[in-house]
């Protein structure tokens, strides 16, 4: 990949949308392509449109749909690269952390790299004299082959975790995935409700089913996965709330063991030999811990306790603060 320095301004030239390399990512989240849209609006197309020697868009197809879309101008950078598997490669690894992309969906775009990536193995092993075949990596994950000359299988598995920056068991399993998975397994995968592995498991399990029934199985085993998933949601919520209440409890608790005389405090704070520096602190601390008892009385009286019981406590409160006397 080289920066040839030569730029062209929409006015000038127009750019090629190539497909395969537009649909290369997966497409920006409603709130995403909002937020780049906002911004283009608001301050211009300031970083330019990446095209090959060829015009073809590399990197910013979003932004260049969009200042179409509004009649914006924008500047275009021609790169030059060896193919397009390399402007593959440099758009991926240039989106891939703005992105913040998923496993699975590195996994997914490495698998587009695939038949070019073996065409290319098979083009260098065929300058050498060797014959292409891909290596048995593919066919499972016992044992990671090593593979030290062109003598030895390509190990497509290994190309395309490099190509995405993932680990080739990973890789691996994405791909035993994307072979043999029932479509709903994969859609779960789409949706971010189920892990890598857990896809993984749920392939092999179903594998020796017939092929009619896998969808059906699939679709329970999925259902089974989502009830344990909502449990150990709802029983970490249930340790959460216990954690809590909990700690109120040991605060009330240590509160009540106070009985806060002179005598006492003084006792305290000879004891401790405080300082007037960390007295004056104390009487602080004392004041925002004493808002923080009034604040839960607050919230019991006014939010929590029943309607009826809100005002019967009001008025008995009241009727205490009236001194003794007959009425007129």
């Amino acid at each position: 990949m080289k920066n040839t320095g030569i730029t062209y301004t929409s006015a000038e030239r127009s750019p090629v949308i190539l497909p395969e390399m537009a649909e290369l990512l997966p497409p920006l989240s409603a709130e995403q392509s909002a937020a780049l849209e906002e911004d283009l609006l608001r301050n211009g197309c300031y970083s330019p449109i990446i095209v090959n020697e060829d015009m073809v868009i590399v990197d910013g197809h979003n932004r260049q749909s969009l200042c179409e879309k509004h009649g914006l101008p924008y500047t275009m950078a021609v790169f030059s690269f060896e193919d397009l598997l390399e402007a593959k490669q440099w758009a991926l690894d240039t989106q891939k952390n703005r992105r913040n992309l998923e496993k699975w969906e590195l996994g997914k775009i490495a698998l587009k790299l695939k038949p070019e990536i073996e065409a290319k193995a098979k083009a260098n092993m065929a300058a050498g004299g060797q014959n292409f075949r891909p290596s048995e990596a593919e066919e499972g994950l016992a044992t990671l082959p090593n593979l030290p000359s062109v003598e030895k299988a390509v190990d497509t598995r290994k190309e395309l975790a490099e190509a995405v920056g993932l680990g080739e068991r990973t890789m691996g399993k994405i791909m035993q995935i994307d072979e043999n998975a029932p479509e709903v397994i994969k859609e779960a995968l789409d949706k971010k409700e189920l892990s890598i592995n857990k896809g993984y498991d749920l392939t092999r399990q179903l594998q020796d089913l017939p092929e009619e029934q896998r969808e059906q199985a699939a679709a329970e085993a999925l259902e089974y996965e989502k009830a344990k998933k909502e449990l150990k949601k709802q029983d970490a919520e249930i340790d959460r709330k216990g954690k809590i209440a909990a700690l109120f409890c040991k605060a009330y608790e240590k509160a009540v063991l106070l009985t806060p005389s002179e005598e006492n405090i003084r006792c305290w704070t000879d004891g401790t030999r405080m300082t007037p520096e960390e007295m004056r602190d104390t009487v602080k601390e004392s004041r925002e811990l004493a808002e923080v008892f009034r604040t839960i009385a607050d919230i019991i009286e006014q939010k929590i306790l029943p309607a009826d019981w809100r005002c019967t406590n009001a008025e008995s409160e009241e009727n205490d603060a009236q001194p003794d006397g007959n009425p007129a």
